[in-house]
């Protein structure tokens, strides 16, 4: 059986890459994956030393079977994401995708390439999420669910769909006047996204995970999810560039990885009315609980926008 490639993105974190590749080794299909690994350059001086750290580790754990591309200059996440994702979808026609921080349950690989086989030809389905937000009624659940926005901790795409990323998210400044859209966008007001859009589009921020879900936006698209997660973040720990502990605790999940759940796949696509409701109810029920807390709400934005 072929097995989509896995696209690493790795910074300045050793032991977060450890973690990762150990989680990664974990996983059934990991030895027949073709492995890509995109290491960015230091940003500043004092990051010089971590980030050969986070090198060594690499090249230590899986020298002999990953690609490691390391980038002599500071390139940014977005960018990085941006070229590595194109270069593997024009070669392979599909990715999956994860940064240094993403610890995976061993059922991880399996459920992606399994999402990947099965809507590769679905125009309408754009991505795969190997995250779930912690939503208590699907605890039991076995069926994949079906939602209307993107997220980035641990996904997979096609070249079909990234195709449609749009770089200059072009078109988005009918948001600003067209209010049934803009709370659509939203997800019926239980996160402020335009507001990450607005600040991308103003040079505040640099994403492209908020680009990528515009671009998925304008398409209509949807995104599969597993009902319970196989990615939880360790990267809430002042480790990263864009973390924050009110972040942890607006997406952090409790999901115990090592649960074992044998996902099935509805052929018929439809974004269940019940199910959306269920998870917008969650992220809306996070974000208040950071929005008592702080009074900056930009600036928590612009920490928390990698999540996405």
């Amino acid at each position: 059986m072929s097995y989509s490639p896995i696209a690493l993105f790795v910074y300045k974190r050793p032991e977060h890459t450890r973690r990762v590749l150990e989680s990664l080794m974990q996983c059934p299909e990991f030895d027949d994956s073709p492995l890509y690994i995109f290491c960015d350059g230091a940003k500043k001086e004092e990051d010089k030393d971590k980030v050969i750290q986070a090198r060594e580790v690499v090249r230590s754990m899986v020298g002999a079977k990953a690609e490691i591309v390391e980038s002599p200059t500071n390139r940014g996440l977005a960018n990085s994401i941006t070229s590595g994702v194109t270069s593997l979808c024009n070669k392979y026609g599909r990715v999956i995708v994860l940064e240094d921080d993403l610890v995976v349950a061993p059922q991880f690989l399996s459920f992606l390439n399994a999402a990947l086989d099965k809507y590769q030809d679905e125009s309408s389905v754009m991505q795969i999420s190997g995250y779930m937000f912690p939503v208590p009624e699907f605890i039991n659940k076995t069926e994949a669910v079906f939602l209307p926005f993107t997220t980035s901790w641990g996904w997979g795409t096609w070249k079909r769909a990234w195709d449609c990323f749009d770089a200059q998210a072009s078109g988005w400044e009918i948001l600003q006047t067209n209010k049934q859209m803009r709370l659509r966008f939203n997800l019926d007001g239980s996160f402020d996204y335009f507001n990450m859009l607005k600040m991308q589009m103003s040079g505040e921020i640099d994403s492209w995970a908020i680009r990528w879900y515009w671009s998925v936006f304008k398409k209509n698209g949807c995104v599969i999810f597993p009902p319970i997660s196989y990615v939880t973040n360790i990267g809430f720990d002042s480790s990263g560039t864009h973390g924050s502990r009110s972040a942890k605790l607006l997406l952090s999940s409790n999901t115990k990885l090592e649960r074992a759940t044998n996902i099935s796949f509805d052929t018929l696509i439809n974004i269940k009315k019940y199910e959306y409701n269920l998870v917008k109810k969650m992220i809306k029920k996070l974000n208040n609980k950071i929005l008592v807390s702080i009074k900056n709400i930009p600036k928590l934005l612009s920490q928390i926008i990698k999540t996405f």
